[in-house]
This record gives structure tokens, sequence and C-alpha cells, in this order.
């Protein structure tokens, strides 16, 4: 019998290093020989001292010989590479079957950057997957850089000294230290490597043309009018100048640094700027140029090479075919962008993928006097995405409100993750377009997804994102956000000179789910002292949270003293107001308060609807998001009685018989689930009366007799169980009844189970879906609730909340808490099987699907009644959970 080699390709990575540039992490290779040797001689003297405790100036070929030849087993060594030469080295070697000595070699020019961090991170992940739990690391005492690698992991780490040298032992399982200590790092990671674009202070444009109305001149122009700080340089090679500007014919001919290049030449010329620009140390690259993914399948090819190229030489791209960033920060003012119009410096980001959409988008929020302070549009998004963005947004102390029109997610699961910890802190809101459709734009290369959108939705809202379903609504809502406080509930008040206006917002308010108290009416006459009262008593008032003032002038009068006092009552106020105003949208002037930043309307400024209706339902968002923040989100808990290594192993067992995937026995059904600790209750198949009567009197009796065919399944109003079989007579004559019954199929199974407590029938889930990865869905069991769609959806790994939050949102949940004087059911019960099923799917990608249906579920816990379940190979997620890594030059999976 022969021994399957190990897979190391996957192994294979592009990562950040801590100051955001990009490098590639791979196993190492024979091949490399050369390289490794060029890599140890730049090595100083003191570090090799450090790595072998002894003098080693030279290697042998012997040595040589040894480092790069591995077996990617017991031997496993990485090296982290830019410009395709080695700046670092990390390697383990097994000492038992589950020990391995592990250690590093890092360029000392290149030290401090983290790459020792990503090696031990990517290591440990190698280790788990060939079976080593634990590392030893040998450290000379006065090696503090590389004992400080160690510890700061999140690793428990023991330590002794023996024969003066500090031995660090620590088991490689990943903590929740560990994997906080390495989120923070991507975090940090990815932001630099954004702010690096977004901070730029010279730039370079590669087709910058003469010719009017070309993207080059353009670009040119709007740097230099926008008041660019910084440096703007014009590549041509056939021009003297271009805009005023001298103009040299390569990026490298360019005498200062040069941190952003903007290309604008025809696609097939964008990968030799890209050597152009390596070679001169750009950071990042803004590609204008169409012709990429967007054009079909040659378009792809052409993206993904340019990616690839990207990124082995280090360097961010922002596109293809994308319309630029903007940064109004007042010493940059940067508008690398084809918009001619820079928008007033405010305190929202924004991030889009549509080229088209940006310019639009750019003067909408001009028109209401809605400030940014960044602005992206990612175009193909081949590489720096929405997560990126949200990562950088994160810590940018100008942006306070981020939006997102999101045409395609590429990564669900790490833009929920992201998502989740960004939200609590500064509100997002998204359009999500193709929400019918499910579509992808042209130029989106992102996996399919079976997933329903309202899988989608669970996923805006477990993260906390402000979902909204138009571009208007966006505005609506941020311009609430970016100049008002949140709200502490759900109660507004309404002061207006208009009956009528003020029932539609009352109206609006009760469908939208806020509690409204007794509207103000002023009068058509009212003037600004009537408001101001009126207002400042609502504000005043206890049982206020929100205000909407609704102010209709009458004939021939501004409104402009009006307008004063609800600008200066919304500067003062610690609740929100919105108005309708003249029927005015955004930020009316009469309404603004002076930004100290700048802009056009600053913290404090009154927001204005052209429909009631629009104000109602943008104060309902935030006020959805402000319960949001507020509530306590749970926890993820590790329970003591999962054995997923168990599960692991009997999921391995099967696909190795069955290497296409397989549908589980009832008996390893059984087993799978026990793992983590849900028991199921027994069932028999039996094919004749005999079998039948038999497995009745194994179970001793008191049991069901059911009919087990797929158009059966959650049918209440079919007659395919018998219940209360009590003896073989009368397990004979359920035999005889339900196997005569005409709606029997030929192809039928019958199994026999033990009668079940009598409770509310329910169902779950669990699916591997091509782009969210694992998916937990929960329902009510039987046809009404799948026609109308009542299903519940989160994405692993779930919170014990997440898990109550799911239940809750069913339409049909007041079932189970006591509807019309029913016995509530054990919610908690419900609320612990989510929870170990969203564990499952997170260990074990290889469950394509597993459906628990029908559960009964009743006042004193459930009974899963049946359950099946289907294995299909698939990759180990769990190097993508415990590592650090960009998305794949493949283009399958944009992060």
């Amino acid at each position: 019998m022969t021994t399957e080699a190990p897979s190391f390709e996957h192994w294979e990575a592009d990562v950040l290093l801590k100051d955001g540039r990009v490098a590639q992490l791979r196993p190492i290779m024979e091949a490399d020989a050369e390289r490794f040797i060029e890599f140890y001689s730049r090595v100083s003297d003191e570090s090799k001292y450090f790595r072998f405790f002894a003098p080693y100036p030279k290697l042998s070929d012997k040595d040589v010989k040894r480092f790069t030849t591995v077996d990617h087993d017991r031997r496993v060594a990485f090296v982290v590479t830019l410009h395709a030469s080695i700046i670092g080295v990390g390697r383990y070697d097994a000492v038992t079957n589950d020990e391995a000595e592990v250690a590093f070699l890092v360029e000392d020019a290149q030290q401090g950057r983290g790459v020792g961090q990503l090696l031990l991170e990517h290591l440990a992940q190698a280790g788990r997957e060939r079976g080593i739990h634990r590392f030893v690391a040998d450290v000379l005492p006065s090696n503090t850089r590389m004992q400080q690698v160690f510890r700061e992991m999140g690793y428990r780490i023991e330590g002794m000294i023996e024969d003066g040298v500090q031995r660090l032992v620590f088991e490689i399982e990943p903590t929740d230290m560990a994997i906080g200590v390495m989120r923070a790092r991507e975090q940090r990671a990815e932001a630099a490597s954004i702010e690096r674009i977004f901070r730029a202070r010279s730039i370079a444009v590669i087709g910058a043309s003469r010719r009017a109305n070309s993207i080059g001149l353009a670009m040119i122009r709007n740097l230099v009018l926008g008041d660019f700080g910084g440096s703007v340089y014009a590549v041509n090679s056939s021009a003297e100048s271009v805009s005023g500007l001298p103009a040299y014919k390569t990026v490298q001919d360019i005498p200062g640094e040069v941190d952003v290049a903007i290309v604008a030449v025809p696609a097939e010329s964008v990968n030799d700027v890209v050597l152009d620009c390596a070679a001169k140390g750009v950071h990042g690259l803004i590609v204008i140029s169409a012709g990429f993914a967007e054009e079909g399948p040659e378009g792809r090819q052409r993206q993904r090479a340019l990616l690839g190229l990207s990124r082995s030489y280090g360097l961010r791209l922002i596109g293809p075919n994308c319309l630029g960033i903007i940064n109004t920060a007042p010493e940059l003012q940067l508008n690398a962008s084809l918009s001619p119009a820079m928008p007033p410096q405010g305190r929202v980001g924004f991030f889009c993928q549509s080229g088209a959409l940006g310019t639009a988008i750019l003067e909408s929020v001009s028109r209401r006097g809605l400030g940014l302070s960044t602005f992206v549009s990612a175009g193909n998004r081949a590489d720096v995405s929405g997560n990126d963005l949200l990562q950088y947004w994160q810590e940018d102390e100008s942006t306070e409100v981020i939006l997102l029109y999101l045409e395609s997610i590429g990564n669900p699961r790490k833009f929920s993750r992201i998502a989740r910890r960004v939200s609590a802190t500064k509100p997002i809101v998204a359009v999500k377009s193709g929400r019918s459709t499910q579509g992808v734009p042209v130029g989106h290369t992102v996996a399919r997804t079976s997933a329903p959108q309202s899988a989608v939705d669970a996923m805006f809202r477990q993260a906390g994102v402000i979902q909204v379903d138009t571009l208007d609504e966006m505005f609506d809502v941020a311009q609430l956000l970016a100049h008002q406080p949140l709200p502490r509930g759900n109660r507004i008040a309404i002061v207006g000179n208009s009956d009528a206006v003020a029932l539609i917002v009352a109206d609006a308010a009760a469908a939208a789910g806020l509690q409204v108290t007794e509207p103000v009416s002023l009068g058509a006459d009212a003037g600004a002292d009537d408001f101001e009262v009126a207002i400042e008593a609502a504000i005043a008032s206890p049982d206020t949270d929100a205000l909407v003032a609704v102010y209709i002038p009458p004939l021939n009068t501004s409104g402009e003293e009006v307008a004063n006092v609800l600008a200066a009552i919304g500067e003062q106020s610690d609740k929100p107001i919105v108005s309708t105003f003249l029927g005015s949208e955004g930020v009316p002037v009469l309404l603004r308060v002076p930004d100290l930043l700048g802009g056009s309307a600053g913290r404090g400024s009154v927001p204005s609807y052209a429909a009631p209706e629009s104000a109602v339902r943008a104060l309902a968002r935030v006020v959805n998001y402000s319960e949001w923040v507020a509530r306590d989100h749970g926890e993820f808990h590790l329970a003591l009685d999962h054995r997923a290594g168990d599960a692991r192993a009997l999921v391995r067992d099967v696909l190795a018989q069955a290497p296409r995937g397989a549908i589980l026995s009832t008996e390893q059904v059984h087993d799978l689930l026990a793992c983590y600790g849900i028991d199921i209750w027994t069932w028999i198949n039996v094919h004749s009366r005999e079998e039948a009567i038999a497995a009745g009197e194994s179970l001793g009796w008191d049991v069901v007799l059911k009919a087990g065919s797929e158009h059966l399944r959650s049918r209440p109003d079919i007659a395919h169980i018998w219940r209360g079989i009590a003896s073989a007579a009368e397990m004979g004559n359920a035999w005889d009844q339900l196997t005569g019954w005409t709606g029997m199929r030929k192809d039928t199974k019958f199994f026999v189970q033990r009668a079940a407590p009598e409770g509310i029938h329910v169902s779950f889930s669990v699916t591997e879906d091509p782009l969210f990865g694992p998916l937990v869905s929960f329902g009510l069991a039987g046809a009404p609730s799948e026609l109308l769609g009542d299903r519940s959806y989160g994405i692993p790994p779930l919170t014990d909340l997440d898990a109550e939050a799911m239940i809750g949102n069913l339409r049909s949940a007041p079932l189970l808490y006591g509807y019309r004087g029913s016995e509530p059911v054990d919610v908690d019960a419900l609320q612990d099987i989510i929870v170990r099923l969203a564990a499952m799917k997170d260990d074990l990608p290889e469950i394509a699907e597993l459906d628990l249906e029908p559960v009964s579920v009743h006042a004193n816990g459930f009974t899963v009644l049946s359950a099946r379940a289907k294995v299909m190979p698939s990759a180990d997620r769990r190097g993508e959970w415990y590592v650090r890594r960009l998305s794949q030059p493949s283009g399958d999976t944009l992060a």
C-alpha cells in the first residue's frame, strides 16, 4: 500500500508586511539553493550567531542541501520573498510525533517588518495539519528580538534555561489571544498598505497625454487643479511636457521618489508599466485602464497576470478599470480620479466598485452638502477591496461614517468578521446591488453562490451593517449619521406647522416600528418663537429619543428665522433632529453649522428630506443600528464536549472510501452529531413487514412507522406516519395500510422509531456555499415556512446571542414563545443546537449538506427525529482562519 504524498501547494500565500508592503510566503524548494546562499550572505554575523549559537560565516554545499531539501511533512520550511529575493526563512523539524523544533532567520535589513511573526503563523498552521501539537524553540538569552517574536504571538509559553540557552515550549493550538493578536496585526498591515496610497506625497501619471479629452491629461489636471499638496510627475515616452509639467520617458527617469503611480495606458502595456514602477520602488498602482476581466476570458487572464506581477514586486493595486481615489485632507487635497469636482471635506469614507456610478455619487455628495474624508472607486477590484478600506477606516480619525456601494462581495466571511468589529465604533451603511437577481457585474471574478438573498441580509444584520436598498437611501442615512448624534431609543416626537405632513410622519414611523408621541401641531402661521418653544420642550422630554421637525412655509416666507432656530437647537442637542424643511434634500445652507474641518456642513447641522417618509426611514435605520451597538453581542464559546478531532477522523475515513463524496449512513450521522453533543432519536430502517415488527420489539413498542421519501418530508398534511404502535398486530396493520396507500412510491423507504414527546417541529440545515463558506439556517418545519421563505441564516462562527437572534428573526417565532396561550418551548435548547451546528460546520468544510428535520422541540428540550448528511472533498478552512494571507492571484475569490 502506497502512502499519498502530502500536499503543500495551498501553503503558498501573498502576505502583507507590517509596513503594508506585499511579500510572498511559500515552501522552500531545492531550486532555491542559489537564492538561499545570496540571502545568507546578506545576513549579519550577529544574526547568524543567534541562529546557530556559533560563528557560521559560510554555508557548505551539504548545509545548503539540508536547508533547502525538506519532506513538507516532518520537516517543513518556508521562505518569505520580496522581488523574488529571500528575506526570511523559517522551519520546523519534528522531534517526536507531536512536537517539533522551530527556528527562524531574517535578513537584518528586513527585521522589524513582521517577517518572523508571519513565518511562525504559517508554520504553526502547517504543523497543525501534519499532527504537530507543540513547538520548541531554543534562543540565546541575548537574542531579545527573537524571544519577543514568540512571546507576542499570544501562545501560552513556558520557558527554562538549560546550558545558557533559553528553551521556549508552547502548544500551537490557536488560543483566543493568539487569534486576536493575528487579527490586530492583519488590521494594522492592511491599513498601512492603504494609508501609503491615501497619504502619497508624490504621484506619477503614466500615459499622461497632451490630447484633449484623454484620460491621462484629465488625471494630471485633476491633481494639479485640485491643489494636490505633493509632487506630480507626467510620464510620456514621446512628449517633452504635458499640461505645463515636464514629461519623463519612464518612471525610473523621475529624479525624486514616487509613492503612487496612476496608469492610463492600453491594457497590453500595463505589465511593462508595473515592471518600471517596481524598479522605481513605487508602493501602489491605480490602474484606470480598461480591457481586463470586464472583457471576457482573455481579459480575465490579463487581469490575473497583472495582479500576480504586482504582488510579486510588492505593489498594491487599485482597479483595473476604476475611477480612482480622493483624499480631501487639507494638507493633501488628493484628487487622483477622473472626477473634475473635488467633494467637500467631511467625515464620511466612501467605497464603490463601479467607475460609471462614481461620478454620479460624487455629484450627489456635493449637492447634499455631505462631506467626504476619502473616496475609492475600485473598478474590477482585483486587489484592494472594501475589506481593505474597512481596515483603514477603522483607525482613520478623519472618518466617522463608512458608505459601501457593493456590486459583489468576494470574501463574505472576512467582510462579516471585519465589519462586525468596525461597526461597534463606526456605522457602516451599505447598498448591495443585484439583490433580486444575485447578479455579479462583468469584470468581478467571484465564486458563485447558491445562498438566498436572505443569507446576505443576515450577514449584514449579524455584522451590524445598516443595509439600504438604494443610493438615495444611503445618503439619507449618511447625512443623519454624519451630522446628528445617535438616538438612545425608538421614541420620536413630531413638531410641525402642517397637520397633513405630521400625520404622514406618524404613519410612516408606526410602520417602521418607532413609537410616536402625540404630534405637536403649531398651525400654518407658526413662527420661529413657536418652533423654538415646542422643539425645546419635546427635546427636553424624557419620553423623546429623536425629533422630526416639519416646516412648510406660508406664501412669501423664506423660513430663515425658523431655520436659525433649528440649526441652533440641532447644534446643542444630544438627541437627533431631522426635518422636512421647505421640501429640501440634503443639508440646506440655512440648517448648516460651520464645520471645524472646513467642510460645508458640520456636526450638529440638521438634515432635511424632501419626503417625510424618507426622513422617518432614515431615522428608523439609525435607531436599529444604535440598538445593535448598545446590546451585548455574546461570546464565541468553545464547548468542552466538542470532539472535533473524532469528527474529522470520521469524515476523513468516509472520503478515503468515497473520494468524490458520499451520503453518510444512519450510524455515521449518529456518530458525527454525537461528536458535537447532539443526540438523535434512534430509528431503524425496515424493508418488510417482518423487519418492522422486529424493530418495534427491539425498541420496546410505543413506536411510529414512517415513510421516508423526499416528497413526504415535512408534510403534516399527508398521512405518511403511523403513530402509537404498541404490538406486533398493530405494526402489521400499520405496514399494510402505509404500503398500500396510493400516494406511496415504489422507492419509498420505511423506518421505525420510538414515539417522541409532542412538540413543534423545526428544522436546521448547514451547507457549504461556494462563496459564503459555512451557512447555518433555521426555521419551522413544513411547506408553509418553505413557501414563505421564513428561514433565518447565520455565518459561523456564531455567538450564543447570534443564535438567539436567528430564532427571534423568524416571522413565525411567536409560535415558539407561547402564541395565544400555548406552552413556550425550550428556546435555550434551540439556541444550543444552532451554536453546536455552527461549530461543526466551521470545523468541517467537508460537510456539504446536513439537515436535521424534523426536530421536535417542546417545553423540556428537543428530540431530533431525523437527520441526513453529505460530505464532499473540501479545502481545510483552518488555514484561512488562523493565518494572514491576501486573496490569490487566480482571482477566484477576492478579499
